[in-house]
């Protein structure tokens, strides 16, 4: 019977045993994955690596892409069973050169994880004129999916993780502006519409994929400052967060409040983990995770503003983040976007 999370119908705990502070070895535990293919975006660094290294460790081939070859293949240097390919989301003739090599080895792609993302950019534009950050977290992902999808089916059993961020609540996809032609451009309305986009992708694509034994999830990994997407903040910035007071001291208050929710890279890359391998996720897809669990549904809460002004960020998922109409829109337009029939 098929199944869709649209409105929040799937989206419900199951109680899968772990919580916040569990780790990648946690997830990975008891897992074997030899003879496994997995592609990790962004696996060469920050989440991503320690994805790379988890999943490796179980026995999987992991193909990392990546812009920078140099740079992936020295942090990526003594992990076994990884491969380094080039691969730019921005630009769509790389994307099909990637995933032409990949169907052309004959291998089934069993795990894919849409990790690599940028954070709250200046205004940038890709060479179609897109603004950079809806183009990089998920146009690129949708295009880079749709040309694995044969790769995907064979697999019998194939996952698909879109990774997002609780700051998809601050903005839902804009589909009357999402590149910013019109209205001013704000680094983190731009950042949220992409990742709320993510959320809404993995909504569709579930629904159209499980019929052919792929299930899609989007998750947030939480917060984990030892990664470096934070980079562009401004001091405006961090006032305007509440990190700052305006004399440049820190808000004592919401240093205490991240201080209880920041993770480890071990501990923010389990979700993914636990998402892609897990049988606890055998039969439910097109959900939203948080802490290695499906995350809560509550539209009165999000409703109600709270923790909107807060730096560690709202629990469970917008709303807006799983309607139908949206997710079905965002589908359309995504194969309008990218040039690319995404026909499932």
């Amino acid at each position: 019977m098929e199944q869709n999370n649209y409105n929040g119908v799937l989206q419900k705990p199951i109680g899968s045993g772990f919580n916040a502070t569990s780790t990648t070895a946690d997830a990975i535990k008891g897992i074997d994955l030899t003879g496994k293919t997995a592609i990790v975006t962004g696996g060469d660094g920050g989440l991503g690596l320690e994805i790379t290294k988890t999943l490796t460790s179980a026995g999987a081939t992991v193909i990392v892409p990546a812009r920078e070859m140099g740079k992936a293949k020295e942090n990526l240097q003594g992990i076994a069973n990884v491969e380094v390919e080039t691969l730019n989301l921005t630009d769509p003739a790389s994307i099909n050169a990637f995933a032409e090599n990949f169907l052309a080895s004959g291998r089934s792609l069993h795990m894919l994880i849409n990790n690599a993302g940028i954070m709250w950019t200046p205004l940038q534009r890709d060479e179609r004129g897109y603004e950079g950050q809806f183009s990089t977290n998920h146009l690129g992902h949708f295009q880079l999916t749709a040309k694995l999808w044969k790769a995907l089916t064979k697999a019998n059993g194939a996952r698909v993780v879109n990774v997002s961020s609780s700051g998809h609540h601050f903005s839902p996809v804009i589909f009357e502006d999402i590149n910013y032609n019109v209205r001013e451009y704000n680094k983190f309305e731009a950042y949220a519409q992409s990742k709320t986009a993510n959320v809404l992708f993995t909504v569709e694509l579930d629904k159209r994929a499980q019929q052919f034994g792929v299930r899609a999830y989007a998750l947030h990994p939480g917060l984990i400052l030892e990664t470096n997407l934070g980079r562009h903040l401004t001091f405006e910035d961090l006032v305007g967060m509440g990190v700052l007071n305006s004399d440049g001291t820190p808000n004592i208050q919401a240093e205490a409040a991240m201080k209880k929710i920041q993770k480890t890279k071990a501990q923010g890359a389990a979700t993914a983990v636990w998402a892609v391998t897990n049988p606890q996720l055998q039969n439910i897809g097109g959900v939203y995770l948080e802490d290695v669990e499906i995350a809560d549904y509550n539209p009165n809460f999000y409703d109600s503003d709270a923790g909107k002004k807060s730096p560690a960020g709202i629990p469970g998922v917008a709303p807006f983040a799983l309607e139908a109409e949206a997710a079905q829109k965002l589908w359309t337009m995504s194969e309008e976007l990218t040039l690319t029939k995404f026909d499932i």
